[in-house]
């Protein structure tokens, strides 16, 4: 099989973000890189020139090739010959600078992977959503929590009918490194998070709630209606929320749950859901990934195991697995799958093939702007005493 067909070469990665001490912006490099089908070739890794020329050895790229800002990069990159520059840029960014950096690539020609959430605001969801759908670039959102092999599976499960109706969507992401008030002690990652100018109006809620809901969106595609939130910053003197729970009814009368906290004790990164259907029940647990639990009253509970060989998996959950059963595949795995169906579509794109953005496998700039209206709906229903508001985005997928 060729490589990227019809390109028949690996697709040129560029990096905004990054720099030394970044952890999202290794995860992006190691996951485009995981099946030898990208190779990073140039980087805005920090708006510090030297400090981006000094991150540039650590990923092999070349100092010509490491720019002091994201218009330089795009500015010299867009100059080179068809055959050199780059493909894609990857954003790697906080929140609140990911709309300039997606915005100027998409319009610079430039096929686009941007970390979640999408934007700092909805106002900026929906202008790139304008943007990108005035081109013909790839834009893929990286939710990598659908990558994982067995959310694959249970998808197919449910979209196939295994379940029967959907009933009951319950999700959750509960972390506890917020505990303490890390922001006073200048830990990067925690000031940015905790900062309302860089983070935007949700804390906790947009940074992990925004996966849970996307996972059940994802799984079952049943779409919402409306949407009752309470969000509360449990550590003194912290300006956003570092835990909360909405409540929300789904147009087919199922009913769901999501739940955020970064201020639960020893707690890591727990993102768990569970769908109830009128045949069946699924449960997924992304610290235990390679096990699916299914159950079925007055039968014997199963537990599905990520076998890319087992007559049970779906097409698609077996297309995401790399390893045999039995050696764990996890969070970068998940991640590289994301980035392969992306790919898939930058080499349709290069062909010359139309791209229907509303079937993507991977998450697309529809799923960033209804994210972003998730984030804003809950917001300010907690806002109003956790009134009932609308959920349900006119561009949100089925």
């Amino acid at each position: 099989m060729s490589l990227n067909a019809p390109l028949n070469r690996k697709l040129r990665m560029g990096i905004v973000g990054g720099g030394l001490g970044s952890f999202i912006g290794r995860v992006h490099t190691v996951a485009a890189g995981l099946d030898n089908r990208s190779e990073l070739v140039a980087g805005a890794f920090s708006s510090n020139p030297e400090r981006s020329r000094n991150s540039a050895p650590g990923y092999g790229v070349d100092e010509s090739r490491a720019y002091g800002s994201y218009e330089a990069m795009l500015d010299a990159e867009s100059r080179l010959p068809e055959d050199q520059r780059i493909d894609f840029v990857s954003v790697t960014t906080p929140n609140h600078t990911h709309f300039e950096i997606a915005k100027a690539a998409v319009e610079a020609g430039f096929n686009v992977v941007c970390d979640k959430p999408m934007t700092f605001d909805l106002d900026q969801a929906e202008q790139l959503l304008k943007t990108v759908e005035n081109s013909d670039v790839v834009f893929a959102l990286t939710h990598n929590y659908t990558g994982y092999p067995l959310v694959r599976q249970a998808r197919e499960m449910i979209l196939s009918g295994e379940l029967g109706e959907i009933n009951a969507i319950r999700s959750q992401y509960i972390q506890g490194w917020l505990r303490d008030k890390l922001e006073d002690d200048d830990q990067k990652q925690a000031s940015w998070r905790t900062d309302p100018s860089k983070s935007g109006a949700a804390g906790a809620f947009g940074d992990i709630a925004t996966h849970a809901y996307n996972l059940g969106r994802f799984m079952t595609g049943v779409l919402p209606e409306t949407v009752s939130c309470s969000l509360k910053s449990f550590v003194e003197g912290r300006k956003l929320d570092d835990y909360g729970t909405a409540v929300i009814r789904y147009e087919n009368g199922a009913l769901g749950t999501v739940t955020a906290s970064q201020i639960s004790h020893g707690r890591e990164n727990d993102v768990e859901i569970e769908i109830d259907g009128t045949k069946g029940s699924l449960k997924w647990r992304q610290e235990n990934p390679n096990e699916l639990h299914y159950r079925q009253n007055g039968k014997a509970h199963q537990i599905y195991t990520r076998d890319p060989n087992a007559p049970y998996m779906h097409e698609t959950a077996a297309a995401s697995c790399r390893l045999p059963s039995g050696h764990p595949e996890a969070f970068f795995e998940a991640f590289a799958n994301v980035y392969a169906a992306a790919f898939d579509d930058m080499a349709k794109r290069a062909e010359g093939t139309t791209i229907d953005r509303k079937k993507s496998l991977y998450p697309s700039v529809h799923d960033g702007v209804e994210g972003m209206y998730f984030i804003q709906q809950c917001v300010a229903s907690s806002q109003d005493n956790a009134a009932w508001l609308p959920l349900k985005h006119p561009v949100a997928r089925v």
